[in-house]
């Protein structure tokens, strides 16, 4: 996915996202971390866990589409403005290979902001012995939360 230019709302994008993550009880339970933190496009790391698999040995695809959609999510939050939230409002995810790996790297980006609905892409990359695998595609529909107390971060 080629990076468009995005310029952010909000120049302290990059700390809003970590503080928003270390907040994701589901994130902290897949392990999962913070890699790349761009305006527009977002990196999550995820390393494997027996618990996060199916009865064949590979990543679940909940496990997969879970951080695809936080990547996503985090990815359309580098553009809002301070004060704001997102919620996702939709997505899709194709499932490509299995996902097999000793880690996996799940890249969110912008495909168009916009005020209070932005469209996103996601890519799900695992990584097995050394080689890079894509295993699943997700397009996501965020929305712009503002205004609203029980939606920070």
């Amino acid at each position: 996915m080629d990076q468009p230019d995005f310029k952010p709302k909000d120049e302290g994008y990059a700390a809003r996202v970590r503080d928003s993550f270390a907040l994701q009880g589901a994130m902290a339970t897949l392990g999962a971390s913070l890699g790349a933190i761009e305006p527009g496009r977002v990196v999550i790391e995820l390393p494997w866990a027996a618990g996060l698999t199916q009865q064949h040995g590979f990543l679940h695809a909940g496990m997969v589409a879970t951080a695809l959609d936080s990547a996503c999510g985090y990815a359309g939050f580098t553009l809002m403005p301070e004060g704001s939230g997102v919620l996702t409002i939709e997505f899709k995810i194709n499932l490509l290979a299995p996902a097999k790996g000793q880690r996996f790297r799940m890249v969110g980006q912008v495909i168009k902001p916009g005020r209070t609905v932005t469209v996103t892409e996601g890519r799900a990359y695992a990584i097995d012995d050394g080689r890079e695998k894509l295993v699943a595609t997700l397009g996501a529909t965020l929305m712009t939360i503002t205004g609203r107390d029980d939606v920070k971060n």
